[in-house]
């Protein structure tokens, strides 16, 4: 039987798309840090400041570097989590870092050799999300990368790879393959959802549907150090991506399934 009490706890990266407003930041940021409690959860709460990749130059991006830190500060101090949020330039590295405990890399960007630099640097966790486009081994080459900048303490995190158009797949042996690199493996439930690229109905590009069930089959393999879900109170409401996110109503109940799932997977491995 392993030993429970060395094991590193599971990190849960957690929060609404994009940041919507300061009570919106400090209700989920509260709550989230709840349900993480009853489960003894290494919680992060996320949002994004600016969302760099909408589909449409009018869609909702967020508050801006300034306003952004400054939310994602006071949920920190007055609900006392933990932050984890995207850097798009390097030059975005220092400010985040300030606030951030992970700085996180998006998976369109991550094979960007200045902005994994500057990530690198700032001595914050580091979780990058693999391209959509990118094989697991692939992969190999942003760990050199953050290697030869002097970076072991980061993560990689599956989101899901293309399969033909406006689709995406996870591969659950390439969740193997992953943490054969030698680096925490974290499993994004939500984005592996998307339509990539927004699909026909740029209303409805994500089936939220699936998220419990590719969480748990996630969390089945054994080799995750955590995971990544998008939440929001009222999706249907959320300015984006709503249609890939958990309710937050529906967390509570498959928390409980997956920490059973990964209790019984880690007494057996």
């Amino acid at each position: 039987m392993k030993d429970k009490m060395t094991a590193p706890k599971f990190k849960f990266l957690a929060g609404p798309c994009v940041i919507e407003s300061e009570d919106n930041v400090l209700y989920l940021a509260e709550a989230l840090r709840d349900i993480a409690q009853k489960f003894d959860l290494d919680f992060y709460f996320k949002a994004s400041w600016d969302k760099a990749n909408r589909t449409k130059a009018t869609n909702y991006r967020g508050p801006g570097l300034d306003e952004g830190l400054r939310i994602l500060e006071h949920a920190k101090t007055q609900v006392g989590v933990k932050i984890v949020t995207d850097i798009h330039e390097p030059s975005q590295a220092q400010p985040v870092s300030q606030v951030a405990d992970i700085i996180q890399i998006p998976a369109f960007l991550c094979r960007q050799t200045d902005l994994l630099q500057a990530a690198a640097m700032t001595g914050k966790i580091v979780n990058i999300k693999k391209a959509q486009f990118s094989s697991p081994e692939e992969m190999a080459n942003v760990v050199s990368k953050m290697e030869y900048f002097g970076c072991t303490n980061f993560m990689l995190c599956e989101r899901g790879n293309c399969f033909g158009y406006n689709n995406l797949v996870v591969d659950m042996a390439g969740l193997v393959r992953l943490s054969q690199l030698g680096y925490p493996v974290i499993f994004d439930a939500t984005h592996s959802v998307q339509i990539s690229g927004g699909g026909v109905n740029l209303n409805n590009s994500g089936k939220s549907e699936f998220v419990p069930y590719l969480a748990k089959a996630a969390v089945a393999t054994g080799v995750l150090s955590g995971l990544f879900m998008e939440v929001h109170n009222e999706p249907s409401k959320a300015l984006c991506d709503g249609s890939c996110m958990l309710r937050l109503d529906h967390l509570e109940h498959l928390l409980n399934q997956v920490m059973r799932i990964r209790e019984v997977v880690t007494e057996i491995c």
